[in-house]
């Protein structure tokens, strides 16, 4: 999939997006700080919605927020010190040597990686630090992961993007191309409590689901799927879900 096609698909519903995707954990964002010398100048890279740039908006001085969907961007979350623009990862307007950090949240995969991170090492600071992370599959109860995920994930199967298994195989090196010394996080894990309506919500945000329904058998199905997951779980009790975080970071070494 290109950059191109990966836009369209997360531009469609990016309402949807905004309001169903988990909140990052707490000990990442501890975890950035600890590694960032300074403080005044932050780069969320495929920004969404902000959720990262939320999250980092109140360590530093300035925010710029960037995403090559001019939709997701219009679902920004505001901050005083937050700057939002649409332009591509790989070739922005961002002066040469501007931020102490740079991040990039379930998005990394999607890059064309020798661009990239000649724009990283372009306009990072001399050691500035650069974090990307993304989830992939998730936990949850038995009967909810039998009765809705796994027929939900056999019938979306064939529409996942090669770029995906780039994140299912946790950003490897020999994939991403990483160009600096890899830092060892530590273990990193999302944990929410959503309803069975919520987790049928972040499910079709999956950029394979939405490819499915342009198939019109597969379509049936998957709202056969749901609506008898909506019905049979009616009555449930919210669900504790996790999702273990794949984390790639090192210190920009400018050449």
């Amino acid at each position: 999939m290109t950059t191109l096609q990966a836009q369209h698909t997360f531009a469609q519903r990016s309402d949807a997006y905004a309001q169903a995707r988990p909140r990052y954990p707490r000990e990442l964002i501890d975890w950035l700080l600890a590694n960032t010398a300074d403080r005044d100048a932050a780069w969320d890279c495929a920004t969404g919605n902000g959720q990262a740039a939320v999250d980092l908006a109140p360590y530093f001085n300035v925010v710029l927020a960037s995403d090559i969907s001019a939709e997701q961007i219009g679902e920004g979350l505001a901050r005083p010190n937050i700057s939002y623009s649409v332009q591509p990862a790989e070739q922005t307007g961002f002066a040469d040597n501007t931020f102490d950090l740079i991040t990039v949240a379930q998005a990394l995969h999607w890059f064309d990686f020798a661009r990239f991170w000649r724009e990283v090492s372009r306009v990072a600071k001399p050691g500035a630090l650069f974090c990307a992370w993304g989830y992939a599959w998730f936990e949850c109860d038995p009967d909810v992961d039998a009765t809705l995920v796994q027929p939900v994930r056999e019938l979306i199967g064939p529409y996942w993007a090669a770029n995906n298994r780039i994140l299912w195989r946790g950003y490897p090196d020999e994939d991403i191309e990483f160009p600096y010394s890899r830092l060892v996080p530590p273990a990193l894990t999302i944990r929410a409590q959503w309803s069975v309506p919520q987790l049928i919500d972040y499910m079709q945000t999956w950029s394979a689901y939405k490819r499915a329904l342009q198939s019109g058998d597969v379509a049936r199905e998957l709202n056969w799927v749901i609506k008898a997951a909506r019905q049979h779980f009616a009555q449930r009790a919210p669900l504790q879900i996790t999702m273990p975080l794949s984390v790639v970071a090192g210190h920009v070494i400018k050449g």
